[in-house]
């Protein structure tokens, strides 16, 4: 018999709630007994029938809530709430390619491949495989670095705010560190470059003014206490009209004549020009070493397209001196990232096929017709499931980068805007749709903007649209 079976709405008695060994060897608890184990479920059971005798002494208990099948279902809801996991996968609807907050880049199929044999089976983490002896884990990755960059050498740490942290420190602790005004930026959560410096223990010397910043500021500010001159890339936000800041390449010849290194934070570095996919130029990290920078720091979860983790590259010298630093270990990646990185930077190696098989890249670089093709197809379906409440049409839409890489640039892009057709104000009833898409079996994020729910089709797999359309039929009221 089901719990819908079960209309009896008498009242109960704690006499009339079931015993918990009775329960236990019951046909519906064995099946939770061997989904969920005998310890968890012990536990709800317990204090779901503490619950039930508190309502019986309140009057408040019913009849058909003491059978067995209710309170199995019962406790199979407490359970499934209690197991699910907290990390889980979305669906971006957003527009935004490389989101902070659901996890950035997508990692392609030779890295997802990686990652579950370095998970499933030992691996040549800190193992020299020629000589037998133990071997630095850097070295996995050092070679592809170097021959992509151009640089000499390579490390890699947990990210690129941890990559900025481990160079001030290890080459600027008690010294002077001379950044442009311009360039102290702050990058999500409130982390500021300035917050970064302190910590590492260097001094933060600030030359220029927020928009104009002059050769001659680096030159003045130079004195015996100066560690290095640095640069910091604005991916996150841009300074437009009466403005001026000092290449990179007169940065290096200032740096040079003094002896002192030349730095540069450049956040979500990429490796190629993008501007051959029609994507926004970006300086290459292989053009900041070929223009004279002696460390670049970049992150691998943004325009590289990799897992999070903050890459420095340079002169042989001070990467070693970088290594040495004992906050390295502290800030060191594990054997999944490695395994995700590798494969990752593997793929420059054959730039030809980088749109198709670089997941970042092949969403920035999806062709707006089918974009289009999938919102016309998707519109009918969510136009029922929603019903006359809402007006459902395809709209042209604007994608972006995200991760603070590029941050005046769009992508043109279609989605489906959903508006409310009712009477009033629409901001409370969006909101109560959005919390609606949240609450599916695998949440549905959008993005609420001109009085309309917007969902962006940029992200969505064709693999996905069969669970991405089942979806909608269970949509909560």
């Amino acid at each position: 018999m089901s719990v819908s079976d079960l209309q009896d709405n008498t009242p109960a008695s704690a006499t009339d709630i079931p015993s918990l060994d009775r329960l236990l060897k019951s046909q519906d608890f064995q099946l939770l007994l061997n989904t969920f184990g005998r310890s968890q479920v012990l536990s709800a059971l317990r204090s779901y029938l503490d619950t039930l005798r508190v309502q019986a002494r309140a009057g408040e208990l019913m009849r058909w809530a003491v059978s067995t099948p209710a309170i199995s279902q019962a406790i199979h809801q407490q359970l499934t709430a209690l197991t699910r996991p907290r990390l889980q996968t979305v669906f971006n609807l957003t527009g935004t390619v490389l989101h902070t907050n659901l996890g950035r880049a997508l990692l392609p199929d030779a890295a997802v491949q990686a990652v579950v044999s370095a998970l499933t089976a030992p691996v040549n983490l800190e193992f020299d495989l020629d000589t037998g002896g133990r071997g630095d884990r850097d070295d996995l990755i050092e070679g592809l670095l170097c021959e992509l960059t151009g640089a000499e050498a390579a490390t890699v740490v947990n990210n690129n705010a941890a990559a900025v942290l481990l160079m001030l420190n290890a080459l600027g602790n008690r010294r002077e560190v001379i950044v442009s005004r311009g360039e102290l930026v702050e990058i999500g959560g409130a982390f500021r470059i300035p917050d970064i410096m302190q910590r590492a223990g260097a001094r933060l010397v600030e030359v220029g003014t927020t928009n104009r910043t002059h050769a001659a500021d680096y030159e003045h500010a130079i004195n015996p206490r100066t560690a290095m001159l640095m640069k910091v890339h604005c991916s996150n936000y841009a300074i437009t009209g009466f403005s001026k800041s000092v290449d990179l390449a007169d940065m290096a010849t200032i740096a040079q004549r003094h002896q002192l290194p030349v730095t540069v934070d450049l956040g979500s570095g990429t490796l190629l020009d993008l501007s051959q996919w029609g994507l926004p130029r970006e300086a290459t990290v292989r053009e900041n070493i070929q223009q004279g920078a002696d460390i670049v720091t970049f992150s691998g979860d943004k325009l590289l397209g990799g897992p999070q983790a903050g890459l420095l590259v340079g002169r042989a010298d001070l990467i070693k001196k970088i290594k040495k630093n004992p906050l390295k270990r502290a800030l060191r990646v594990g054997k999944l990232t490695l395994a995700a990185l590798e494969p990752v930077l593997a793929l420059y190696r054959a730039p030809e096929f980088l749109a198709e098989r670089l997941t970042t890249l092949r969403l920035l670089t999806r062709a707006q017709t089918d974009m289009y093709a999938q919102a016309l197809r998707l519109q009918p379906i969510v136009q029922n499931a929603l019903g006359v409440g809402y007006r459902v049409q395809v709209q042209a839409m604007f994608s972006q980068i995200g991760s603070g890489a590029m941050p005046v640039d769009v992508l043109p892009s279609y989605g489906l805007q959903l508006c409310y057709a009712g009477s009033g104000r629409p901001g409370r009833h969006l909101l109560q749709l959005e919390t609606r898409l949240r609450g599916l079996a695998r949440p549905v994020i959008g993005r609420i903007t001109d009085d309309a729910l917007c969902l962006d089709m940029r992200c969505l797999g064709h693999d996905e649209e069969t669970e991405f359309t089942a979806q909608w039929t269970e949509l909560p009221q």
